[in-house]
């Protein structure tokens, strides 16, 4: 009885393991995905203040 109960412990200590594992790259991906908007946002910002991009205003 105790030989299955040490052996169930570890059986789930190896899949909370897994868990979390997969829930950090995840949130490895989301962080990722936050950057790059982050970074696109800059760029967008950074070319309506020096007029180089897709929104020009040319008024003459």
């Amino acid at each position: 009885m105790e030989v299955s109960s040490s052996l169930q412990s570890s059986t789930t200590g190896v899949g909370q393991t897994d868990i979390l594992k997969k829930a950090q790259e995840v949130q490895n991906q989301q962080i990722q995905k936050i950057v790059e908007s982050a970074q696109e946002q800059s760029k967008e910002v950074t070319a309506q203040k020096t007029g180089v991009g897709g929104n020009l205003n040319i008024t003459g």
